[in-house]
């Protein structure tokens, strides 16, 4: 696994590093009223997190945001790791996208006005998975 970090991916890594890192920092602290809203809307698309009490919830969140960002922003996180953890974690804000009832318009992919604030996180799937198939089908370092 080669540490370097390609140029070509500074802009994305450190655009798509800040905003996750802010994120996650924001959801800190978050109150009672904040953390509710955030593990309904979670646990309607993903029923296995109502188990979870809303604080925790909230706090497993920013965590990993804080912890996506960061390695998003570290250059001695391979670019490899940053993208797959990107991935995944988009994966699931898209995941949210499809699951939850009102996003998208009846049998379309198309968002509804709800919707729109979810369907953008598409832009981050696309970002770590870029970054995971550059890194595995490039030679030059």
């Amino acid at each position: 696994m080669k540490l370097g970090l390609k140029v070509r991916h500074w802009p994305g890594r450190i655009a798509v590093g800040a905003y996750i890192l802010n994120s996650g920092l924001s959801k800190r602290s978050a109150d009672e009223e904040t953390a509710k809203h955030l593990h309904g809307a979670a646990s309607t698309a993903y029923p296995m997190l109502k188990r979870l009490d809303a604080q925790t919830f909230a706090r497993l969140l920013s965590a990993g945001e804080i912890a996506v960002g960061a390695a998003l922003l570290l250059p001695v996180v391979p670019t490899v790791v940053a993208g797959a953890g990107l991935t995944a974690f988009s994966a699931g804000l898209v995941g949210l996208y499809l699951r939850t009832p009102g996003m998208r318009r009846e049998k379309s992919l198309r968002p509804s006005e709800q919707g729109i604030a979810l369907a953008k996180d598409v832009w981050m799937l696309g970002m770590g998975v870029g970054f995971v198939v550059d890194e595995l089908t490039s030679d030059d370092g």
